[in-house]
């Protein structure tokens, strides 16, 4: 498996990055130690969750559980050190957290050692920030984004509190690296130019949702990534399974995402699936797997990418994990630009 670097860090990750958020719901202990074995027995060295997770479905009773199965596994192997391990806080809105009271100064170092206790080690490799207190545009916010209402001034000195905290927790040996999520191109500049101007932690990284269905990330915020070198960790690379084709022809198969949440996230419109039949054909005459089509589309992209992908099977893990190495030819990415332009923005 290809090893790239993460942002400016210097740290070696692997270009696909093993999610975590079913695990403690969908998946039991068990089913995610072995998950992390065989991610590492096949090269995969990075890992994403977040002190919210499991997320599928969302209780407060098993809020912290992801991160809690991993811990464990620390705990058993003693390989803590073979893993990068990137994690978030939970940004305001989410009443499962601290009530919904979000990120500030004083929250963010008891979150940090909550995490760490969780996760049973002293340090975390990436410490990401879930989004914004200001609010976002993803989650299909996009459609009626109206940031008018927010105060530049109070946002600034939310960042300046954030990263003072963020600054004494990397001294402190309890993070090395921090990074966004959910985060536009102002937002991530807002960061970054306080963060130069102060000599404060840069955000080295973004976790913004990203793949054949959802391209938002290809303007700005590409034009930020490639030149202030902030990586994209993408979410939904599958676009939460829609792009293996298995909810075609309005099949919804038993212990899947859809199953669990019928509109999963606001993906489910008669546009979804016709962009998906459009990429599902171009797989099918180059002979591609579609998971290893839509991961490698990820890789593909001029700023540095690397795809985050979740499994509740060996099964699937196994498919995604064989699309290291896979590039995508000319033609192929030819094809899957007119399939882009031919169903923009499907959901």
């Amino acid at each position: 498996m290809e090893m790239v670097e993460l942002g400016r860090t210097g740290l070696k990750v692997s270009e696909l990055c093993l999610g975590t958020m079913t695990w403690g719901s969908q998946n039991d202990e068990a089913e995610a130690h072995a998950q992390i074995d065989r991610s590492l027995e096949a090269g995969c060295n990075f890992m994403d969750t977040a002190e919210m997770y499991p997320t599928t479905p969302m209780r407060a009773e098993t809020t912290g559980r992801t991160e809690e199965l991993i811990g464990t596994w620390n705990a058993r192997t003693g390989r803590r050190k073979d893993w990068v391990i990137a994690t978030k806080i939970t940004g305001r809105g989410n009443m499962n957290v601290r009530g919904g009271a979000g990120f500030d100064g004083t929250s963010i170092p008891q979150c940090i050692d909550a995490s760490l206790k969780r996760l049973q080690t002293d340090y975390i490799d990436l410490y990401q920030l879930h989004w914004p207190d200001r609010g976002s545009y993803m989650f299909r916010q996009n459609w009626s984004y109206d940031p008018s209402g927010q105060s530049k001034a109070a946002t600034l000195d939310h960042i300046h509190e954030v990263l003072r905290a963020l600054d004494a927790a990397v001294k402190a040996g309890k993070v090395r690296h921090v990074g966004l999520s959910n985060e536009s191109a102002w937002g991530t500049a807002q960061w970054l130019a306080v963060a130069e101007a102060e000599g404060l932690p840069r955000m080295e990284a973004i976790q913004n949702e990203y793949s054949l269905m959802c391209r938002l990330f290809d303007t700005d915020l590409a034009e930020l990534s490639v030149n202030e070198d902030v990586t994209l960790l993408a979410f939904s690379p599958l676009a939460c399974g829609f792009l293996t084709g298995k909810y075609q022809n309005g099949a919804v198969p038993e212990g899947s995402r859809a199953a669990i949440n019928s509109g999963v996230g606001g993906r489910v419109n008669p546009r979804t699936f016709q962009a998906v039949d459009a990429y599902l054909d171009i797989a099918n005459r180059h002979g591609l797997d579609p998971v290893h089509l839509a991961l490698a589309f990820c890789r593909s992209r001029p700023f540095q990418t690397i795809p985050i992908f979740g499994a509740t099977t060996m099964e699937q893990l196994d498919r995604a994990l064989g699309a290291a190495g896979v590039r995508l030819s000319e033609e192929v990415l030819g094809e899957i630009t007119a399939a882009h332009r031919a169903h923009p923005m499907p959901y």
